[in-house]
Formats: C-alpha cells, sequence, structure tokens
C-alpha cells in the first residue's frame, strides 16, 4: 500500500483596486489579475487628454490576450526565445513587448493618441519553480513584505534615477535641483523597449504589493509597511492604501494590487498540487473584465 506523503507547495491570494484619487478628472491606471495564469499588472497612462488611459488599458488587455492565445504550446511567438531565459519569463517579456510596439503603433496611426505611453509593473507567479518573475518598465513598483521588514523590488526609470547611477556623488542640493516625475522609459516611447526583469523566491506569507506612483508618491515606504503589518484579506488591505494616500493628498490616480503568498497542501500521490483557486476580489464599479482597469 503506497504511503501518502504531504508535500507543500504555495499558490497567491490576490486583490487589486483603482481610485482616481483627489485632484484629477479621470482614472489613467489599469490593472490585471489575470488569475488562471498566476499574472498580475499594475499600468499608469500618460499623454493627452483621455490617451493615458488608452494605453495603460492596451498593455493589460495586450498582454492578457497573449497569456491567454499562447496556453496552447503549438502557437508562434512572435518575438525570438532567449535560451538563458525560462518559458515563464520568456513569455513575460514577449507579452510586454507585444504590447509596447502596439501602443507605439497606435500612437504613431492616431493623432488623438499621439504621443502616448504607459509606465507597468508585473509578477508572475510560477508554481513550478516556485518563484516571482517581476517585470517592469517606468516609475510603477513592486514591493515586498517579509517578516515585518518591506523592501522595493524595483528601480524606478526616471531621469532623477539616471543622474544618480551615473553620478552617485550629486549632492543633495544638486539632487533637488533635477526635474521630478520624469520618466525615462516606458512602453510607447519607441518600437522596441528596454525590460528590467528579475527574479524572487516567495517564502509563505509574504506579500507583493504592484501600485502605480499615485500611491509610492503619497506614502512612504513605513507608512506602506504600517498598512500592510496586519493579517487582514488583500482586499481590505488595498482599499486601506488608497484611503491612506487619498488622506495623504491624492494628487494622482491611485492603483494597487496585493499578492499574498500561502501554502496548500497535497499529496505526493493523487493530489493536484493546488488546491483551491486564488481568492481574488474584482475591483467595484463597471471597469472590471479580467484585466481591472480604469474608470
Amino acid at each position: 500500500m503506497a504511503v501518502r506523503e504531504p508535500t507543500v507547495r504555495r499558490r497567491v491570494i490576490a486583490a487589486g483596486t483603482t481610485d482616481v484619487g483627489l485632484q484629477r478628472e479621470h482614472n489613467e491606471d489599469s490593472y490585471l489579475l489575470l488569475v488562471e495564469h498566476d499574472l498580475f499588472i499594475v499600468a499608469d497612462g500618460m499623454g493627452g487628454h483621455r490617451a493615458g488611459d488608452v494605453a495603460s488599458r492596451l498593455a493589460t488587455d495586450t498582454i492578457a490576450d497573449f497569456f491567454r492565445s499562447t496556453a496552447n504550446e503549438d502557437v508562434t511567438w512572435p518575438y525570438h526565445f532567449d535560451t538563458s531565459l525560462t518559458e515563464e519569463e520568456n513569455r513575460l517579456l514577449t507579452g510586454i513587448r507585444i504590447a509596447n510596439r502596439q501602443i507605439f503603433e497606435r500612437s504613431v496611426r492616431s493623432r488623438e493618441y499621439q504621443g502616448m505611453g504607459t509606465t507597468m509593473v508585473s509578477v508572475l507567479f510560477s508554481t513550478e519553480r516556485d518563484s516571482v518573475f517581476i517585470g517592469h518598465v517606468g516609475d510603477s513598483r513592486c514591493y515586498r513584505v517579509r517578516e515585518g521588514e518591506i523592501r522595493l523590488m524595483t528601480r524606478d526609470h526616471s531621469l532623477v534615477n539616471d543622474y544618480l547611477l551615473a553620478m552617485p556623488e550629486l549632492t543633495e542640493e544638486q539632487r533637488n535641483e533635477l526635474p521630478k516625475n520624469v520618466i525615462t522609459r516606458a512602453l510607447g516611447m519607441q518600437d522596441h523597449v528596454v525590460v528590467d526583469l528579475q527574479t524572487d523566491h516567495p517564502k509563505p506569507g509574504d506579500l507583493y504589493l504592484l501600485c502605480s506612483d499615485g500611491l509610492s508618491g503619497m506614502m512612504s515606504d513605513d507608512d506602506i509597511l504600517d498598512v500592510l503589518g496586519t493579517d487582514e484579506m488583500p482586499a481590505d488591505l488595498c482599499r486601506k492604501l488608497i484611503e491612506k494616500a487619498n488622506q495623504n493628498g491624492g494628487e494622482d490616480n491611485i492603483t494597487a494590487v496585493l499578492l499574498r503568498i500561502v501554502v496548500d497542501s497535497a499529496t505526493t500521490e493523487g493530489g493536484s498540487g493546488r488546491e483551491g483557486s486564488p481568492d481574488t476580489t474584482p475591483p467595484a464599479g463597471p471597469t472590471a473584465p479580467p484585466a481591472a482597469p480604469s474608470a
């Protein structure tokens, strides 16, 4: 008689929400909870009247469509497969590159959308590799909270950060003279885009926060940690983050997607390795198909 040994695998509980903030007329942020593929994205659009929300929505929709269409292994990918990366990393990078091309071509064809673009940050959770792949372009951020400590996992692609990378000896006075909120990399700016990609190895209890700069610009890292330092469900924590950012001024659109890493128990014989589905909370309002975009 075979003995079933317990095995431990991780899964994600995810939620997201977005808010126009207190000083903007419309919301140019979008987000995606593609639960069936463990893919989560925040995009912060920019460029002209309502062009920003077109760009961010186009980013999330395009990447989601690519992941759905490539669920069948027979599908041919439009970009070269990098053999130095895993299949999951290649899939994420390719989806982002396709989204960049779609936004760029739309902006070139239409005067209405000329110059539009979007920042984006994404997390792809791999149960098979027990890894989190983080891809980002621009200044939308990914944070990780682990054992009471918060860590910024991404580097803003901004003029200030690029200067600091090239000239770390800049004084605080020189830094203050640099223009703020100037993005040096975004989807749709050119026909090709450089994507920052990294791998993290999650632990049970870890929280990953994806957010637009409307959140990170209104809250310090310690403020974010104060909100996330409880055992509340991700949906409740997202709402509290939005409320806090608005209390601090709400100067921009605010979007938060939160992932909690939890453990599933399965068996080595006959077990699925993934019991139950992620407990995702859909966003409120009419802007929440599989991708949960702006209002």
